[in-house]
């Protein structure tokens, strides 16, 4: 009985493991708040952007 107890907690203890560790389905970088990420002129060099 002891074999069957170990068992059955090491299968819920599994099956909470992949529950909790499921994928992100959006990136950190996909959203709709404009301040969330930085601006096109942010990632250059100063003066050396591209008009327009």
């Amino acid at each position: 009985m002891k074999i069957v107890r170990t068992i059955l907690a090491l299968l819920a203890v599994g099956s909470g493991l992949l529950l909790f560790s499921g994928c992100e389905k959006t990136s950190p970088y996909d959203t709709s708040i404009p301040w969330s990420r930085p601006a096109d002129w942010e990632q250059q060099l100063p003066g050396v952007g591209n008009p327009g």
